[in-house]
């Protein structure tokens, strides 16, 4: 009984070694552009200087000019940016989602690319939001009293 205690304590401890020998993959790290808005939706991948890595939009996937910013085009954009950054070995990316200026959030496909990208592997480190604001800008047309219908 004791016999067998021993050799099942020496093949834990072997199965240990086995486990802490695996060498830790080097972490290299990327920015995803994402800008969505209600017509279209385009993933560009950068390596941290700002050069652009790899590109896609909703255009690039469909014809139809409708589907360009459907959450599932938008899965399918940001799969074939994240095939050419995988293989030049970025495996974790700092996320920048921006939707139109002066719009109500970001398109229907932010959610998905982002989700899509974690899927891939990407280790997502931050998401930050940097859809710009207007802050006054042109005079709106229609003159003293506004447009009148």
């Amino acid at each position: 009984m004791s016999e067998e205690v021993n050799l099942e304590k020496k093949e834990a401890v072997l199965i240990e070694e086995v486990k802490e020998e695996k060498p830790e993959k080097e972490e290299i790290a990327g920015i995803a552009y994402i800008y969505s808005s209600q017509n279209n939706t385009i993933v560009n991948i950068t390596d941290m200087a700002g050069n652009t890595i790899s590109r896609a939009s909703g255009g690039m996937v469909t014809k139809h000019s409708r589907l360009k910013s459907n959450p599932t085009i938008a899965m399918f954009v940001a799969k074939k940016a994240a095939e050419r950054a995988r293989d030049l070995g970025i495996n974790s990316l700092y996320i920048r989602m921006r939707g139109q200026t002066g719009g109500l959030g970001h398109g229907p496909g932010a959610h998905a690319a982002v989700k899509t990208l974690s899927k891939e592997g990407f280790k997502i480190i931050n998401i930050l939001d940097t859809t710009r604001v207007a802050r006054g800008g042109p005079k709106k047309k229609g003159g003293k009293r506004g447009r009148r219908v």
